[in-house]
């Protein structure tokens, strides 16, 4: 084999070694693109899960706020011995000092009988609406300006409050409290409920 031919094969092994080379590098960088981009897929979804859990968390916040108040208020003066009414529109405003306890549960008062209280379509058409000292509420149809310190709620938080008779202790009457609250949207909503019991007068509980 002469010099020229032996040149001739050294020159062919090189340029298939380059070529081998160029196909590694590029499914190596197609590798890799795949990689992040399912990376940054994964954080978009990731970002999306903490989101709508904070506003979750907001909307619960929000509804324990209200429930909290309608439990204050029940304990304040005479609301408690005032007694029920047969509760309908228009809803009532807590922060203009209005309340009021209803002598049925609220699915029942609209016509839901027996019903669970998460069928009945929101904000509720019954009952009383409370804002928490603070709390940002974005008005109808608004520009929305964000305050990152305080966020602002698609809408204010309610409750209603029905008289379930004498406690099963005999100590006193027993109230169902039922709350709502928003997130900042109106497709993030919490719906709480309690069972409060208030003791009206001397209470006998035995004894000398």
């Amino acid at each position: 084999m002469n010099a020229r031919a032996c040149l001739g094969i050294r020159s062919l092994r090189a340029r298939r070694e380059r070529g081998m080379a160029l196909i590694t590098s590029l499914l190596l960088l197609l590798i890799i693109t795949i990689l992040a981009l399912g990376m940054f897929r994964g954080f978009g979804s990731q970002e999306k899960i903490a989101g709508n859990l904070r506003e979750k968390a907001r909307a619960v916040h929000a509804a324990e706020s209200a429930q909290q108040y309608a439990e204050w208020w029940l304990t304040q003066g005479s609301n408690a011995a005032g007694g029920t009414v047969s509760c309908a529109a228009p809803v009532l405003n807590a922060n203009l000092g209005q309340g009021q306890i209803c002598n049925q549960t609220l699915p029942n008062a609209v016509g839901l009988t027996q019903q669970p209280i998460t069928n009945v379509p929101l904000p509720w058409p019954l009952g009383v609406t409370y804002t928490p000292p603070n709390m940002n509420v974005t008005p109808p149809n608004a520009s929305l300006t964000v305050n990152v310190s305080n966020e602002p709620y698609f809408a204010q938080p309610g409750f209603y409050i029905a008289d379930l008779g004498i406690g099963a202790d005999g100590a006193g009457e027993a109230y169902q409290i039922d709350a709502y609250g928003y997130g900042g949207a109106s497709t993030t909503v919490a719906i709480v409920e309690s069972t409060y019991e208030v003791a009206q007068g001397v209470v006998n509980r035995g004894g000398l």
